[in-house]
């Protein structure tokens, strides 16, 4: 008998855990052989923690995991399946976005031999605005990360338990945890279905979040940036050259005086600029290094509650 667990992160989602909890039982959980549902509370500053234990009280199959601060999604995920117990673990959002059926099909999925299984956004109802940026997020990963990544992008994805033994060897941090279980290979399949748009709570997906989401996924993935430094510096490098020549050849053939301060001035502030994005990209490899060096974990658990039936169990 195989058990699978749910990994679900939560972060300002009071109104919505119960809402999943019941959808789940309805849907999904009758049907599964042995089952956990992993919540992992990020640090959220509503009382999520609270409905969490009242979801627990009321299924013994229920872990409520909590963070001792805000660490992010990628280091709620991986307290998650830190803690699970199960042979395979489905990752689940908690802003029902997704169908809950889809869990199902993905656990079918890994039995029939699937070690990874993607769940990819076939469609999506959300405005036109996200689904822009989003499209450029996963446009820019397929050419310079992954050209397997999806068009549509992958919400959630389900990992055997020996693809979690190598999560949790890398512990990474500052990294994308689907690009990880991407990376990682394995048998994998990939299983599509509709986005729904957020009708209840508020996202608190901000652009500073996706911002260092694009920033997090190049640096730790892609040696473009370098590539691209590289690039950069030896086009302007060549053009400088053509130009000191031609600037010489005029000057000895014609005779025209060099003159133009200001545009001296604009080429020279221009070449500083470049320089100093070139080493704002170095400082980022660099910082990202000394954080790895630092050997700080991705993620702090402050609490676990299992039911009695479960404790000690791993």
């Amino acid at each position: 008998m195989s058990k699978l667990s749910i990994v679900i992160p939560v972060y300002y989602n009071s109104d919505t855990l119960e809402l999943l909890y019941d959808d789940l039982k309805e849907k999904v959980l009758g049907k599964l052989e042995e089952y956990e549902i992993v919540f992992v509370d990020d640090g959220s500053g509503d009382n999520s923690w609270e409905i969490i234990n009242k979801i627990a009280a009321m299924d013994k199959n229920v872990v409520a995991t909590k963070l001792s601060r805000n660490f992010g999604e990628h280091a709620a995920l991986l307290a998650g399946l830190s803690v699970c117990t199960g042979d395979c673990a489905v990752t689940k959002q908690a802003d029902l976005q997704e169908d809950s059926t889809l869990i199902l099909e993905m656990y079918e999925s890994w039995k029939r031999g699937n070690k990874v299984v993607l769940a990819i956004r076939g469609s999506r109802d959300e405005n036109a605005v996200k689904k822009f940026f989003a499209g450029c997020y996963y446009w820019l990963v397929r050419k310079t990360i992954n050209k397997d990544m999806p068009q549509g992008g992958c919400d959630c994805y389900l990992v055997d338990r020996q693809v979690i033994k190598v999560l949790e060897m890398m512990d990474e941090k500052n990294s994308s945890l689907t690009l990880q279980v991407m990376w990682v290979g394995f048998k994998t399949e990939k299983i599509y279905f509709h986005r729904k748009d957020r009708e209840v709570g508020k996202s608190r997906w901000t652009l500073g979040k996706k911002i260092k989401l694009v920033v997090d996924s190049m640096m730790s993935f892609s040696y473009f940036p370098i590539r691209c430094m590289a690039t950069v510096g030896f086009v302007f490098a060549l053009l400088s050259l053509i130009g000191i020549i031609l600037t010489i050849k005029e000057k000895l053939t014609t005779g025209t005086p060099i003159l133009g301060y200001a545009s001296l001035m604009s080429v020279v502030l221009f070449g500083f600029g470049l320089i100093f994005i070139m080493l704002s990209m170095l400082g980022e490899y660099i910082w990202r290094t000394l954080e790895e060096s630092r050997k700080r974990p991705p993620f702090i658990i402050d609490e676990v509650h299992r039911s009695q039936d479960d404790k000690g169990e791993k």
